[in-house]
């Protein structure tokens, strides 16, 4: 039987799993995009395939904790560069 917050907090991390997958393919970590399109999966709400429960559920908690922990410091993002400007001197500079 599940709780009341599961089936929503599944679906939080199904998506949060899903975006960052995406960034890490934009910044060309396959393995870290390979992980968390598996996280996608693991948490789908749609479509239960596990049922996590005792240990098993909080070792499963840990390891997507740690997982998006570590994607923090691994998939940073790149600085968006200004607009080309017919005016400014310094073109490709950092926007603010």
């Amino acid at each position: 039987m599940h709780r009341n917050y599961e089936l929503p907090l599944r679906f939080v991390v199904s998506l949060g799993a899903f975006l960052v997958a995406r960034q890490a393919v934009g910044a060309g970590k396959r393995s870290w995009a390979g992980g968390f399109y598996a996280m996608t999966v693991l948490f789908n709400s749609f479509l239960a395939l596990v049922a996590f429960s005792g240990k098993l559920s909080l070792f499963v908690l840990l390891a997507g904790l740690v997982s998006f922990a570590g994607s923090l410091g691994v998939l940073k993002t790149q600085p968006l560069l200004s607009i080309p400007s017919i005016t400014d001197r310094t073109p490709g500079s950092e926007s603010l």
